[in-house]
């Protein structure tokens, strides 16, 4: 891929992290309840942002994943502290970070190694997701004032946990792969 279409591919990508990550956080502060689990919105959100790194890393460099963590950091955590408050902006820049630096990682170990597309998507959004919905949930709502939330922050993130990860296997991945496609097509014309 050629300088041009990486600062392009860059600016872009942070953008959508940048509004993933909002949107997330947003999201995250109603709480819905399925078959006696409780869980948040944010966890059907979330994922495309791990998703967009997982391209990243596949169709252009560990770097520049990197890149565009470090960049949408701090203009997500101050949206997210704007729309959902600072406790969870802080508590989602914090996970964010610590989870997309994780998948980045973790992905390009497995990409080397795999030789089929699909596994490292699926580990490292894996891994990705524990580290960053445990992280989340204890800065955001352990001894928070949201009563419910105190209470329950360890049953809604292993629901959430749950859920992301189904969502992940049943729709993220076979995603990553048109995606994955798409992009790899329009490189080549470009």
């Amino acid at each position: 891929m050629n300088a041009r279409i990486n600062k392009k591919l860059v600016r872009r990508l942070v953008l959508f992290h940048i509004a993933v990550i909002a949107l997330a956080n947003y999201a995250v502060q109603f709480t819905a309840s399925v078959g006696g689990y409780d869980f948040t919105w944010g966890m059907f959100v979330f994922p495309l942002a791990i998703l967009a790194t997982d391209l990243t890393v596949r169709l252009s460099t560990q770097q520049n994943a990197r890149v565009i963590v470090a960049v949408a950091y701090v203009p997500a955590l101050v949206i997210s502290a704007l729309l959902a408050g600072w406790r969870i902006g802080i508590a989602s820049g914090c996970a964010y970070l610590a989870g997309q630096l994780l998948d980045i990682s973790v992905f390009q170990k497995i990409r080397e190694r795999a030789k089929s597309w699909w596994m490292a998507p699926l580990v490292s959004t894996f891994f990705a997701n524990i580290i960053d919905t445990y992280v989340f949930f204890a800065a955001a709502f352990y001894r928070s004032e949201d009563a419910f939330m105190a209470a329950n922050w360890p049953e809604v993130a292993a629901v959430d946990l749950a859920f992301k990860t189904i969502v992940s296997v049943l729709l993220f991945l076979p995603a990553y792969r048109v995606v994955l496609g798409f992009l790899q097509a329009r490189i080549a014309r470009a």
